[in-house]
């Protein structure tokens, strides 16, 4: 038996849409960056980018459980001293409501150069509409 190894020449990438109106956010980006990943793939190799384009609609509708809405801390460090800046998800949530989304995926992905390239594959808009449609991106359901 020998180990088939995939290359970065015979990946296929496909394009995902995702609702995530009224799923936790969380769990959603679990599942996202799977796909960023290439980890659904029977061809998923560690070390090589296997995953596909990911689309997600409604990010502004994206259900933070509990109490996270004004118990959550977005910080932001500017390099200088007492320069950490902290915003409540709710701040975050009307300034920038993708960017909630867009965090919890950054954060599921491995820290190194490869998982770079796969978080630009991540298109996250607050509403329902999008530029992709010449892409013909699959619905996908999760959760």
């Amino acid at each position: 038996m020998t180990t088939t190894i995939a290359r970065e020449s015979e990946v296929k990438r496909v394009w995902h849409l995702v609702d995530a109106a009224g799923k936790p956010a969380g769990r959603l980006a679990v599942k996202i960056a799977a796909l960023l990943r290439g980890r659904t793939k029977p061809m998923y190799t560690p070390h090589v980018d296997t995953g596909d384009f990911v689309v997600v609609v409604n990010a502004e509708k994206v259900k933070l459980t509990g109490r996270k809405d004004d118990q959550k801390f977005y910080d932001h460090y500017t390099g200088y001293r007492g320069g950490l800046r902290r915003k409540p998800a709710s701040f975050v949530r009307e300034r920038h409501p993708e960017r909630i989304l867009e965090l919890a995926v950054k954060g599921m992905m491995p820290k190194n150069t490869l998982s770079r390239g796969m978080f630009k594959r991540l298109k996250v808009y607050a509403g329902a509409s999008h530029p992709h449609e010449a892409q013909n991106p699959q619905v996908v359901e999760l959760l």
